[in-house]
């Protein structure tokens, strides 16, 4: 179990009870949010309790917030009444599992996530930052107030109990035909240009994959290619709050191979863009992150049609580039688009019930 700040011999305490962490969406539909809140309202007075899902963009740390500013938008955010006259949803084999676990006076809730919301990414920190990464983030929490969104009505951190959570896509079962791109350049004192093309079999690719790139080659010209570079870029559109776009290179590797004038080349070149390789760079778009678990590059942002970009927060896209090195000074350079991607696990739903007492998230408040 995950718990944190546990006591039980106060007068009355909160406990937040997930089943899980991560919650699926495929483009049509997002899973249910299903979750228990365990209360002994002895000395609520007048107050009430809510629970709260919130997708907001963080733009900034802790650290940063200054003359009470704060470095964060709500993107969408909906509340639920827990005590008293809670609403009750229909149980499901989620809320059944978390209210065996509970105990006695135990309430079950129940989100749906909207489909054009997000999914998770966090900002790689760099060694010295402190605080939340900046990026996407969704947070259920349960706290006592005597409105449900009263932004005039100060709640205590003792009086409230949040967990993170992520939503994550995962890639379709259809996989279109691979990218091609090619390029016919010509070079100063050479009559005849240099000829490349580069495809793949497939657009998309899980990760830590291996990516193979067919690559041809044709040199008419009277110079030399020295070697074959291939870089694969991530670029980051932060829609949300600025215009901030920016590329940052996930993988740079360079083969040895050389065509001499009048020179062919054919062959089939393999990269596997990694985090691992990336674990310094500052700013590095990355699936969620809960705490200090391990995470991947984060996934090609898929778009729905007539959804809105600034609802979205951060757009993560990724390309591939083939760069001839020509002796001379000179190179040949085609991009070919990529889609990175996670796969769906065989028989998800099935996991998720089975395994529901080995991953229970809960998070106890206490007061004096």
């Amino acid at each position: 179990f995950y718990a944190s700040g546990i006591d039980l011999s106060f007068s009355w305490q909160l406990t937040l009870y997930l089943g899980k962490r991560d919650y699926l969406d495929d483009v049509s539909k997002v899973e249910q949010v299903d979750g228990v809140v365990k209360l002994d309202p002895t000395d609520f007075g007048d107050r009430k309790v809510f629970v709260q899902l919130a997708c907001a963009f963080r733009y900034g740390s802790d650290d940063l917030d200054v003359m009470g500013l704060c470095f964060r938008k709500d993107i969408w955010i909906t509340h639920i009444q827990i005590h008293p006259d809670p609403v009750k949803p229909t149980l499901t084999p989620m809320h059944e599992t978390l209210l065996k676990k509970a105990g006695d006076n135990a309430h079950p809730f129940s989100f749906e996530i909207p489909t054009n919301l997000p999914c998770s990414v966090s900002l790689q920190p760099g060694p010295d930052d402190k605080g939340k990464a900046c990026g996407v983030d969704f947070e259920v929490k349960t706290y006592l107030a005597k409105e449900k969104a009263n932004p005039d009505e100060k709640i205590e951190k003792k009086d409230t109990a949040r967990l993170v959570i992520r939503k994550i896509q995962f890639a379709p079962t259809q996989v279109g035909a691979g990218p091609k791109a090619e390029l016919c350049k010509s070079f100063m004192m050479s009559d005849k240009p240099v000829h490349l093309e580069a495809s793949m079999e497939k657009d998309l690719y899980f990760h830590g994959e291996a990516i193979p790139i067919k690559i041809k080659i044709k040199n008419e010209s009277n110079k030399t290619v020295k070697k074959i570079k291939i870089t694969v870029d991530q670029t980051t559109d932060i829609v949300l709050y600025s215009a901030d776009k920016y590329t940052k290179t996930v993988l740079n590797q360079e083969f040895g191979e050389t065509v001499e004038p009048n020179g062919t080349f054919e062959n089939t070149l393999s990269v596997t863009p990694l985090l691992n390789d990336n674990k310094e760079k500052r700013g590095l778009a990355l699936d969620g992150r809960l705490k200090d678990e391990d995470t991947n590059l984060a996934s090609t942002t898929m778009l729905r049609q007539g959804v809105e970009k600034e609802v979205l927060g951060i757009l993560v896209s990724y390309k591939i580039k083939i760069n001839l090195m020509v002796a001379g000074g000179g190179d040949v350079t085609v991009e070919l688009p990529l889609l990175l991607m996670h796969p769906k696990p065989e028989g998800i739903s099935q996991i998720i019930y089975s395994v529901t007492f080995s991953w229970i998230y809960f998070f106890v408040i206490t007061h004096n």
